[in-house]
């Protein structure tokens, strides 16, 4: 006879930001920025981390959409960003465990006269749990930015732009460890985001 392990169930990834359904945020994200979104989830459960924070969104980015890894500097950038962002685990990101990333980034404050779009961006109170507010803040970042495009749905560039604002995230901290310079970053993505809405 053969020895079956017993499965162990999976647990649960943090819990999803904002609620579910047609007004959600999520459903304003393209499938390019779902994928990225889901992906952070599974990232920061298996590093055991409690919440979503600004690092784990930058990894999955860069894994899964092609059209961030085209804002790098070639190839050799990317990969030393990748290769900073899978050390976390053994690395400098040990002294992350245990604490909350809160770079004080200010949440968005939106405009009824400016934005073209008004559906909500959401509540960090309201079903935030299991994301830091730095990640929070930069979810917020990339949906007022489609909003001032007066497009419905954010991209996987304008979270990029959104990480690459916030000079104390550690998303941040990453890309300064593999040298890359996150002004020009986010003014790279904000110029890709541009001419991929022209084409639209």
């Amino acid at each position: 006879m053969q020895n079956r392990t017993p499965r162990i169930p999976e647990q649960p990834a943090p819990n999803p930001v904002g609620p579910h359904g047609p007004d959600s945020p999520e459903a304003r994200f393209t499938v390019e920025l779902a994928t990225v979104v889901t992906g952070a989830r599974r990232r920061a459960l298996r590093d055991g981390d409690r919440q979503i924070d600004t690092a784990h969104l930058l990894h999955s980015l860069v894994e899964s959409d092609p059209e961030v890894r085209e804002v790098f500097d070639g190839g050799p950038q990317l990969a030393k960003v990748l290769g900073y962002l899978v050390q976390r685990s053994i690395g400098y990101g040990l002294r992350w465990q245990g604490s909350v990333e809160d770079s004080g980034a200010v949440p968005v404050v939106r405009d009824p006269a400016r934005d073209p779009v008004q559906d909500p961006v959401w509540e960090p109170a309201a079903g935030a749990e299991g994301w830091s507010p730095s990640a929070v803040a930069a979810m917020e970042g990339a949906l007022h930015r489609a909003d001032l495009r007066g497009e419905r749905r954010a991209r996987g560039l304008d979270l990029l732009a959104a990480l690459a604002a916030d000079g104390e995230c550690r998303a941040v901290e990453v890309l300064s460890r593999a040298g890359v310079d996150a002004r020009w970053l986010g003014e790279r993505a904000e110029e890709r985001t541009a001419e991929a809405s022209w084409w639209v």
